[in-house]
């Protein structure tokens, strides 16, 4: 249960579906939890609220579920099956039963949407074309068509359209042509707030109001389809307690920097009085602070193409945030980001951090057992493309020199260099000699003595003389043009001399 208004009570049971089996052999229905190594199904009964396995309607992570689960079972044709919405469980459930023992054209109508098999799950698949933003990996979908408009598939909804009161939107200044045309609707129809805000204007006898706000459908106590107006706040409330959580100096820098808590809280529901292990973030365009069930989330084998640890998936599961190198965006092009729970859009999202916090995070990930100097000086595992053994590292880290060949410049070119720890600078020092013979004797620069003008030209965007014509990237240790080059330059300014014009002399008189 979402803990932050009554009216949202069920807003996270209406968005989990559950796979039910109608064993045609023992002739009972039980909810599916998977398969065994044996190729028989494993199941629980309905009721059982604690094993129930949960699907994301809105996620692919059901498609995948499924396909794999025919391909293990011994004996497919035995069962039949059926994606329910969990808090459609007690009307649905009786139904199939009684569809079972005595078929009826009406039975199999209330059923017929309900029934899962591989055929019509290849088919959802197909029709609904899911394309996930980089922005979130699970988020419900805005289809657009140059065709004449159908009439929507309510069972995709959470709220039935024909149940909202359209000439009610009017009191607001809105109308269903309008959600639709800002593509709103189809989200808004889905259990979600509209993408972008809207200005609300009501006039109530003696009162105005005016504001800007996110929208969303909620059901009310009575199963009524209402309008929820989530106003744009300043900035999000994170001094005083959120449904009896104290937000920590962490909680806080969080929230700010990346919009989700980072971590599983306790949220108490001030009606049932329930603690519900929760997520927390914050609507980017609100301000205003969500949560949402951690049993909620479903967390898939598989990100843009990059198979998940379960190191990694268990970090997801506790809210953490995981750097991603290399996934493939839906137009085929590379990218990273974080990726993490966000509790307001019910789904994982992709977090773009600028290039210190991403190189940051993806040296934690990726060098978990760094060494680290006495001082704070980090030693990578690799400089300029050359990797580091481990014994290199050590040295580094008790004040050592190591040698280090190959080196590479921005431009791509190789240079040597000695490395120790500067522990003035804390950072690398890269020196022309050995500096344990004698340091006082050594003048330390970057990279070595030979490499000075290679380096400046290729890395540093600067200008040498000598070279000042030379095109192409220095090679290791040049300072001056090769004979080559000097031929070429010469013979190039030469041509030059010859294509220039004559000036004239102007005319005789």
């Amino acid at each position: 249960m979402d803990v932050n208004t009554a009216s949202q009570s069920t807003t996270d049971e209406q968005m989990m579906d559950i796979l039910l089996v109608l064993d045609k052999e023992k002739k009972t229905i039980s909810a599916v939890k998977g398969v065994d190594e044996n190729g028989e199904l494993q199941t629980v009964p309905p009721e059982n609220n604690s094993e129930l396995l949960k699907f994301d309607r809105h996620g692919d992570f059901f498609s995948n579920f499924f396909s794999n689960m025919m391909n293990q079972l011994k004996n497919p044709t035995r069962f039949n099956f059926f994606k329910i919405p969990k808090i459609e469980l007690p009307k649905i459930t009786p139904i199939i039963r009684d569809n079972f023992d005595h078929p009826t054209p009406e039975n199999e109508a209330d059923i017929a949407r309900y029934r899962v098999t591989p055929e019509t799950q290849k088919q959802e698949v197909k029709n609904e074309q899911p394309n996930q933003t980089q922005q979130q990996v699970q988020q419900p979908q805005q289809e657009a068509t140059a065709q004449a408009p159908q009439q929507p598939d309510k069972s995709k909804y959470v709220i039935d359209p024909d149940k909202v009161d359209w000439e009610a939107l009017k009191n607001f200044g809105l109308s269903k042509e309008q959600l639709e045309k800002a593509k709103a609707l189809e989200p808004m129809l889905r259990g979600y707030k509209s993408p972008g805000a809207f200005s609300i204007a009501g006039n109530y006898n003696s009162a105005i109001m005016k504001l800007d706000a996110r929208l969303s459908f909620r059901h009310d106590k009575d199963g009524n389809v209402v309008l929820a107006i989530h106003g744009i706040r300043q900035k999000p409330e994170l001094e005083r307690p959120f449904f009896g959580h104290e937000f920590s100096k962490e909680d806080k820098a969080n929230l700010l920097e990346t919009g989700n808590m980072g971590r599983i809280v306790n949220l108490k529901n001030y009606i049932t009085g329930e603690m519900i292990p929760s997520f927390v973030s914050v609507d980017k365009v609100t301000n205003e602070l969500v949560s949402m069930r951690a049993s909620s989330v479903q967390i898939p084998d598989e990100i843009k193409g990059i198979k998940l640890s379960k190191e990694q998936q268990q970090a997801l599961r506790e809210g953490k945030g995981i750097f991603l190198e290399n996934m493939i965006s839906n137009r085929k092009n590379p990218f990273s980001a974080t990726v993490q729970v966000n509790a307001d859009k019910k789904s994982l999202e992709f977090i773009y951090p600028n290039t210190k916090q991403s190189q940051e995070q993806r040296q934690k990930q990726e060098q978990p057992n760094s060494l680290v100097t006495s001082d704070g000086v980090t030693i990578p595992k690799s400089i300029s493309g050359i990797e580091l053994s481990r014994q290199q590292q050590q040295d580094l880290v008790d004040d050592k020199t190591i040698f280090v060949a190959g080196l590479k410049d921005k431009r791509g070119v190789e240079y040597d260099a000695y490395i120790q720890v500067n522990h003035d600078k804390k950072k690398l020092g890269f020196y022309s000699d050995n500096p344990s013979f004698d340091r006082s004797a050594v003048k330390e620069i970057t990279p070595a003595n030979k490499n000075r003008t290679q380096v400046a030209v290729n890395s540093e965007g600067k200008t040498n003389e000598a070279t000042k014509k030379v095109k192409e990237p220095l090679k290791k240790g040049q300072d001056k043009p090769t004979e080559k080059q000097k031929t070429k330059q010469d013979k190039k300014e030469k041509q030059e001399q010859t294509d220039k014009p004559k000036q004239s002399r102007g005319r005789k008189r």
